[in-house]
């Protein structure tokens, strides 16, 4: 995440959500379906003198209706944290730090060498913002609203061979990891193989800019959207804490929306799963060979398993290759397991492909007929190129009947532009600063910003050569800075932040019928404004909720 870049995802909640029980003096019964929202503690008992971990409970929320109660309930604007007491944040930062690692809102610590392989070994909390970020309500519906447009799009995108091949054409000659994606994409077309089943789960990454208030799309993320399952618990944790401490704060815990993220991404990975009509088969889940954010993936697998008897594996690439086979009838196996879904959380970068293992084992998923998310289209529908592509005019129009639609997703376009052309990239040198420079590349770390921006352009214009193809041009966002209270390795600082707001979304379609297309909760992701980049696992941002406005 980075001023108007994301390397860092419910309006409608009906779905499951998981939430950990806090103990109460009295014995409480407790319904698993149907639950407005967590039980938190009075004002008068803490929520951390007596606590105990309940058994995972996959609950339906009604959050709609929460927000709207809140809303109404609550008149105070979000607490100026110019002027809150020392010792009430001091008290609030040790109850947020019990509440993380009771409660499972944790990554692996970085000193520990083992933390990225063994689980339950040098755990740290994950980075955290203390309170949740105020957020205007208009917004926030706005982003929701164009969550299911957004699917639709990139699963129509999807389709068009020819338009992948052909916009990604020029980057192919200067960009080696996307020109192996486009060979196999290139082998799947003539193999004339139909991705009948398809699913996405993504994540549209949104900016308010401050002079326009405008939401502006800073990108759509169509593999490996992460922290669905972090980004619950940290709406747990500070409606929890406002729960307990918002008449000190003069906030109002009911404002904060709430997140279904992980109880919907389960539904739509056991939907597909259905689909596939295996009952012996695995979901499998691709994943880095050292992984810190591995809770944030088994959150999502514990739902499988718990609340739809889904059973998962993790493998890596390499796993993948040397496992693998592939059966005359398309059917997959891995170490003998038939699987039904492949879920990446790995593959979207050039570091997951250190030899050609890593590349056969992608080309041999993709010729099977397991469900793949993303499959090898869905991945390349997601590149910072097509995303560019999609904002010039008439473009929209070619996969989207609905003028409405069209007008909707328009109005968050931000200005996208390719380096071949002059005008622009003639601005952007002489003004660097409005302009951020893009590589077709996910994870973050990867843009380039302010005086590199110029210092590039004007490197490709001397050398005349076609690497300006890796690269577009996009406008920078500039969103409101705010103080705010970070938490990275048990350590609270104030700073001057801002924020990206990530809608997440699940799109589950099998020929011509739609099972699934549902906007899925929110990531909200802060950090320092003085950073240019913002991703939680590259260490830039922290994780944060939204306080509706």
């Amino acid at each position: 995440m980075g001023v108007g870049h994301s390397s860092l995802s419910s309006c409608s909640v009906d779905s499951l959500c998981i939430t950990a029980f806090i103990a109460q003096p009295k014995t409480t019964s407790f319904s698993n379906s149907n639950r407005q929202k967590p039980l938190f503690p009075t004002k008068k008992q803490s929520p951390f003198a007596v606590l105990k971990i309940g058994t995972l409970n996959c609950a339906r929320v009604a959050g709609e209706m929460e927000i709207k109660k809140g809303i109404a309930a609550a008149g105070k604007p979000i607490v100026d944290r110019h002027v809150i007491d020392d010792g009430l944040i001091q008290k609030i930062v040790y109850d947020a730090l019990v509440w993380s690692s009771l409660h499972g809102l944790l990554v692996g610590d970085r000193n520990d060498q083992r933390s990225g392989k063994l689980p339950g070994v040098g755990m740290v909390h994950a980075p955290i913002a203390l309170l949740p970020t105020s957020f205007p309500e208009s917004y926030w519906k706005q982003a929701c609203e164009l969550a299911p447009i957004f699917n639709e799009l990139i699963d129509r995108v999807s389709l068009d061979g020819k338009f992948l091949q052909d916009s990604l054409a020029r980057t192919k000659k200067v960009d080696a990891f996307t020109s192996r994606l486009l060979d196999i994409h290139s082998k799947i077309l003539e193999m004339n193989k139909k991705e009948e089943i398809r699913l996405g789960l993504h994540r549209s990454d949104y900016m308010l800019d401050e002079k326009t208030k405008l939401l502006l799309q800073i990108e759509f993320n169509t593999i490996s959207s992460s922290f669905a399952g972090l980004g619950c618990l940290v709406t747990d944790l500070h409606r929890t804490l406002l729960n307990y401490y918002g008449e000190d704060l003069g906030l109002d815990s009911k404002r904060i929306p709430g997140n279904t993220a992980t109880g919907q991404f389960a539904e739509a990975l056991a939907k597909a799963w259905t689909e596939y009509n295996n009952p012996r088969a695995v979901a499998m889940i691709v994943v880095q060979t050292e992984e810190r954010n591995m809770y944030d993936q088994h959150w999502l697998c514990t739902v499988l398993k718990e609340r739809y008897n889904v059973r998962t594996i993790r493998k890596t690439l390499a796993e993948i290759d040397s496992e693998g086979q592939l059966l005359p009838d398309g059917t997959f196996l891995v170490g003998g397991q038939a699987v039904a879904v492949v879920y990446f959380r790995a593959g979207y970068a050039p570091t997951d492909y250190p030899s050609e293992s890593e590349w056969r084992a992608r080309l041999l998923m993709e010729q099977s007929s397991a469900i793949k998310c993303p499959s090898i289209s869905y991945h390349l529908a997601g590149t910072k190129k097509i995303q560019q592509e999609l904002a010039k005019p008439n473009v929209l129009e070619r996969f989207l009947e609905s003028k409405e639609d069209t007008a909707k997703l328009r109005k968050c376009f931000a200005g996208l532009w390719s380096l071949v052309d002059s005008d622009i990239t003639k601005k952007a040198i002489e003004k660097p600063e409005l302009f951020v420079m893009k590589p077709q590349r996910e994870g973050g770390g990867n843009n380039i910003y302010g005086d590199d921006v110029k210092e590039t352009l004007l490197r490709l214009q001397k050398e005349g050569s076609e690497e300006d193809a890796a690269y577009i041009l996009m406008q920078r966002i500039f969103p409101a800075v705010s103080p705010t209270f970070l938490i990275r390795d048990g350590i609270c600082h104030k700073d001057h932040a801002i924020s990206e707001l990530g809608v997440y979304s699940a799109y589950l379609r099998n020929k011509e019928s739609v099972i699934m297309n549902d906007q899925c909760g929110y990531l909200m992701r802060t950090k320092v404004s003085s950073s240019n980049e913002g991703g939680v696992a590259a260490g830039f941002a922290v994780l944060d909720s939204i306080y509706l406005t």
